[in-house]
């Protein structure tokens, strides 16, 4: 039976990454399977034209592609050293449509990847403002998939385990204590009352966690809590490590449901 888009879609789904800063990126072994490429040298000279076609539409490769050295397993404890590749969205979309079409997974990630490029299109187009509101969005509902995976490892505090988190990622400081910092109203949302800059940082600390919990299939809340806060001390340490700016020290920003409440007034007035 041949794959459709949401086969696709999942597939890709669960082995996207994201960045610190909310970019998405693939590892190109990966790929292999969900394209149907019997063995890894099958898809190198995939990669190869679409690093060509990459460069040739004005863009550096190396933003794109980065390859990279990996340790394995192989069996009776012995490790060995393999080439793998970091790619981003483009770089995908690239291997996608230098594919074989004829094969029916690439003939479908094509339209996947197609599709999500007009998406990134239309987002850059959007202002500032409306960025942040998509990213708030997309915050919201990743808050909701680690709700229940907290849940599923056993979690029934779960202001208990959602401040384990703001913990690692804020060195320390608890919401109330970051609210207090940052000088944001009791009555607000903290994620409600912050940039893309740091929304983005607390999207990587809440997709990772959720992750990790279902990866390393935790059981019990003492552990599921540590979990939440070993994530948000790594996404911290990668801030520290690019430079970044800690979340604490960046400001707060006017709450965002007075935006999200505008673009709804305008809505339903070209509803009517």
């Amino acid at each position: 039976m041949e794959p459709n888009i949401e086969y696709i879609k999942t597939a890709l789904d669960a082995k996207m990454h994201v960045t610190p800063k909310g970019h998405p990126y693939w590892y190109a072994r990966d790929l292999v399977d969900i394209l149907d490429y019997a063995r890894w040298e099958n898809l190198i000279p995939v990669i190869e034209k679409a690093e060509i076609a990459c460069n040739n539409s004005g863009k550096f490769s190396s933003n794109h592609f980065l390859w990279k050295q990996e340790v394995v397993e192989i069996g009776s404890g012995a490790k060995a050293k393999r080439e793998n590749m970091i790619l981003s969205k483009y770089a995908c979309y690239l291997i996608a449509m230098n594919g074989d079409s004829n094969k029916p997974q690439v003939a479908t990630a094509q339209t996947y990847f197609a599709a999500q490029t007009h998406a990134q299109e239309l987002e850059q187009a959007l202002t500032d403002k409306q960025r942040r509101l998509l990213l708030r969005n997309r915050v919201k509902d990743a808050n909701k998939k680690l709700a229940s995976a907290a849940q599923a490892a056993g979690v029934k505090k779960y202001a208990i385990f959602q401040d384990a988190g703001y913990k690692g990622l804020y060195g320390g400081l608890g919401r109330s204590d970051i609210k207090k910092k940052k000088g944001i109203p009791e009555e607000d949302d903290l994620l409600d009352c912050i940039d893309r800059e740091e929304l983005a940082a607390n999207e990587f600390r809440i997709t990772q966690t959720e992750a990790k919990l279902k990866r390393d299939k935790t059981q019990g809340e003492n552990r599921a809590i540590e979990t939440h806060f070993e994530v948000g001390k790594k996404v911290r340490k990668t801030i520290e490590e690019i430079q970044g700016t800690m979340p604490e020290k960046l400001p707060a920003a006017p709450s965002i449901k007075k935006l999200a409440n505008k673009q709804s007034k305008e809505t339903k007035e070209l509803e009517n």
